[in-house]
């Protein structure tokens, strides 16, 4: 079923439940809680201890409300339910003492300075995942701010940050985050948020938001307290019982998600939603919520380019489509093809989801050429037909990468690429993903080929996080190369700290060189005519037999090519008149290699490189 609640269509002025400050001073608050029969806000001081308690009234939709003269920003409180608790709003806008602890009233008042932001174009997407708490020393939104022009001078376009919604304790992905409006603490709250993006925006740097929306974690999540109808036992994903998004009083569900949506968009400027498993946000009715999330997210910001972006596994082409088209309207998705095929050809992966994948010259060839490579084949690894044709969608809605989080933290030991490639194949891994026509993903650090690891790291209570690391083992221990190794606890304080990010790192020698290199390749991406064309026909990659490729980009007149070998010695001819443009193994970016590849005609390419060459214009 679809809900047809008024909440639901349109924009309120007010968010439909939490609390907020209306004209004056007075908070006015709002609590679904059907099936109840008594719920009142208790009041809270700074340290966290309650005081008077004010009864709420029923109101319409099985809600109910209260209103406090004389209060504002920064009141304090939990809610009672049928005299149990009191519990913290699920629909919080901040939690300064834990999810566990009060709730706080926030009034969206901050002295934006970015007036004239129109954000980034699709086709100048150039992402940059952050995990806030391991990205700086400190750990917070601030501490990042200082980073913004290096990012800027690199090439980045975007930052992506992994989730920020309040989760227990000071240490998690953010994935098993439970109140979804309000900015962890930890990291710096909502006043920290916002002086982020205020400051990227100046730097002309796009902020796009992890967001889940398939699950919420399991310690501090409260909903079930107000009311069953924000789950349900119909549809089921690798978490438990899904969000109720289509079922009896789903309405409420829904209208959090789209007003999280809308918070994110209008209140704290966000550029645009990276969606987290996708393909777990479960919705039988029309239209689907993924459609909502996309139009809800565009109406927030009116003359501002926002962006909707799934993480999503099943190459489907209805996620990009209009949904005049019968689409989902969407803008792009994670298409990891790219990855899985770098990986098992560079690194030798095959287990898991890597037996999906040869690794070989066609097949890498055939993913650069469609996007993604599953269109319809049998999965070996899932056992059914997985995908559908990618024809006629415009190269920049795919998001393609050689490390994220996952594919670097859900490692045993959270190793990058790094650490499983030669330097030499690093370099040309990236080359070729900077230099084809999709959207790239960069993973904080993988500019300098960081050394550190990016582990899985929890602080959940005891008992849950006693679960969460036999659990973490237990995951491993079927796979080969981890057979009889301890896995790090990602409980322990010492997983956490391994993980942060060392800048210092950058400009040592055979890291300085890497990060020249993703300067000049994304300098290369921004200004060549051929580089910025990406419509579908301007590029084509081809396997010059089983250890090398080429992938012809064209436009504005000019062609480059760009040459890679995987291994071995490759010699291919150009046209006379032929230019060499860059050079993986230049010792400038860290290479060993004395003379350059291009020589009477031909690249001469030993081992892993890449090589970009111009050919001369047609006549």
């Amino acid at each position: 079923m679809s809900p047809t609640d008024e909440s639901v269509a349109s924009r309120s002025k007010a968010p439909l439940l939490g609390a907020w400050v209306e004209a004056g001073e007075r908070v006015r608050w709002r609590v679904w809680a059907p099936g109840h029969q008594r719920v009142e806000v208790v009041l809270h001081d700074a340290q966290g201890n309650p005081g008077r308690a004010l009864p709420m009234t029923p109101e319409p939709g099985d809600c109910f409300g209260a209103v406090l003269e004389g209060q504002g920003a920064g009141l304090r409180y939990k809610l009672r339910v049928d005299g149990e608790g009191p519990f913290p709003d699920p629909w919080s806008r901040s939690q300064p003492q834990g999810v566990h602890g009060p709730s706080e009233v926030v009034v969206p008042d901050f002295p934006w300075t970015d007036a004239g932001w129109k954000g980034v174009a699709p086709e100048s997407l150039v992402l940059y995942e952050v995990h806030v708490g391991t990205a700086t020393p400190e750990g917070t939104f601030e501490a990042l701010i200082p980073r913004l022009a290096g990012l800027r001078d690199l090439g980045i376009t975007a930052l992506e940050l992994m989730p920020v919604a309040s989760f227990p304790g000071r240490r998690n992905w953010g994935y098993d985050g439970v109140d979804l409006f309000a900015p962890l603490q930890a990291y710096g709250g909502p006043e920290g948020l916002r002086r982020l993006v205020d400051a990227a925006h100046a730097h002309g740097l796009a902020v796009l938001m992890d967001a889940v929306y398939n699950h919420f974690g399991p310690d501090g999540n409260y909903l079930r307290v107000y009311s069953p109808h924000y789950f349900t036992g119909r549809h089921h994903t690798p978490w438990g019982d899904a969000v109720n998004y289509d079922g009896e009083g789903s309405a409420h569900a829904r209208a959090q998600v789209l007003a999280n949506v809308e918070m994110w968009i209008a209140d704290y400027h966000l550029d645009g939603l990276r969606l987290d498993a996708a393909h777990a946000i479960i919705d039988d009715g029309t239209p689907h919520l993924l459609t909502e999330i996309a139009e809800r997210a565009r109406a927030c910001a009116p003359g501002r380019r926002v962006h909707v972006i799934a993480e999503d596994e099943r190459n489907e082409r209805r996620l990009l489509r209009p949904a005049s088209e019968g689409g989902l309207g969407l803008d792009g998705v994670w298409a990891d093809d790219f990855h899985h095929q770098l990986r098992r050809a560079f690194a030798g992966d095959s287990e898991g989801y890597y037996q999906d994948y040869t690794g070989g010259t066609e097949d890498l060839a055939r993913t650069l050429n469609q996007g993604w490579f599953y269109e319809g084949q049998v999965s070996k690894n899932l056992g059914h037909a997985r995908g559908t044709k990618a024809d006629g969608l415009e190269p920049w809605r795919f998001v393609h990468c050689i490390q994220n989080h996952d594919q670097v933290g859900n490692r045993a030991f959270g190793e990058r690429l790094g650490h499983d490639v030669t330097p030499q194949a690093f370099r040309a891994m990236s080359g070729l993903l900077l230099l084809s026509p999709y959207t790239p993903l960069l993973f904080m650090g993988q500019e300098w080929n960081a050394n550190t690891p990016f582990l899985y790291f929890t602080e959940h209570n005891a008992e849950l996080g006693r679960l969460v690391t036999e659990g973490r083992r237990k995951e491993f221990a079927g796979f080969a190369r981890f057979a009889g190794a301890e896995v790090p606890d990602p409980q322990a304080e010492d997983t956490f700290t391994r993980s942060r990010l060392d800048w210092a790192e950058a400009e040592e020698p055979g890291h300085a060189g890497v990060r020249a290199l993703y300067r000049a390749l994304l300098r290369l991406r921004a200004t060549e005519p051929a580089l910025r064309e990406t419509g579908r026909g301007s590029y084509e990659a081809r396997a010059l037999g089983p250890d090398a490729l080429v992938l012809e980009r064209r436009g504005g007149g000019q062609r480059l090519q760009v040459v890679l070998c995987l291994r071995g010695a490759l010699e291919y001819p150009v046209p006379a008149g032929s230019a060499l443009v860059l050079w993986t193994e230049d010792a400038c970016f860290g290479g060993s290699e004395k003379l350059q590849p291009l020589n009477q005609d031909t690249v001469r390419l030993k081992g892993s490189a890449l090589a970009v060459i111009r050919l001369p214009s047609k006549d």
